[in-house]
């Protein structure tokens, strides 16, 4: 895979990675099989090798999401053989801190800098689908301090919960609000109008991007 992924196409492989996350978390929600909780920590760790396989490119950050994946994999080991409960939250919050490295590390590579191409528009996706994604862990951490913070999201395993989160995550961002989950305490509030008002300065800043990327493309070109 090492070989495959340059930096020419690594944002195509990471955009695909977090698409096969999320909806591998609806699957374990829709056919209720104890196994798949095993399949999706499987698949999480998958969708991490290939971040990190992605943003080889970016040394420092590289090696600051290895130490955060060793450290998510022995957690994930010690659960399995012990069971303790109160590891949930470490895991997420080591998640939470994998996919802000991500984000910020795709961020320094496509916004606001040099040309843009292909992999670069897909890498802007990326960073939409981590945005989801890392209020939807946040939404699952404020459950594990306080279960009764939003109606209609229960609290219970996060890998039972991520698809939940998620879809309440994404509804946020993109300002839909559907209703079907809404926040109860303060805490919970904040933390999702936060959500609502990065999703639209997200979307102004990647315009803004890809505009000043288009100028200076016809000005290299017409120079």
């Amino acid at each position: 895979m090492g070989k495959k992924i340059t930096e020419k196409n690594n944002f195509y492989y990471l955009t695909i990675a977090l698409i096969i996350l999320l909806v591998s978390s609806s699957l374990d929600q829709v056919l209720q099989i104890t196994w798949l909780d095993k399949i999706l920590q499987a698949i999480t760790l998958l969708t991490f090798v290939v971040c990190l396989m992605s943003l080889r490119f970016d040394s420092g950050w590289f090696r600051f999401l290895m130490s955060l994946l060793i450290a998510w994999v022995v957690l994930v080991v010690i659960k399995e053989l012990f069971g303790f409960r109160q590891i949930d939250i470490a895991m997420l919050v080591l998640m939470l801190c994998f996919f802000f490295g991500t984000f910020k590390s795709i961020m320094r590579q496509i916004l606001f800098t040099g040309t843009i191409d292909n992999n670069k528009v897909v890498g802007s996706l990326a960073l939409f689908l981590l945005l989801g994604l890392m209020w939807a862990i946040a939404y699952l951490l404020i459950l594990e301090f306080s279960p009764g913070s939003f109606t209609g999201l229960e609290a219970k395993d996060w890998g039972d919960n991520l698809s939940n989160a998620a879809y309440f995550s994404f509804v946020t961002l993109t300002t839909l609000g559907y209703g079907d989950i809404s926040p109860v305490t303060p805490v919970a509030q904040v933390i999702v109008y936060l959500e609502a008002i990065a999703g639209v300065f997200y979307m102004a800043i990647v315009v803004a991007s890809l505009v000043g990327a288009s100028q200076n493309n016809q000005e290299n070109n017409d120079g």
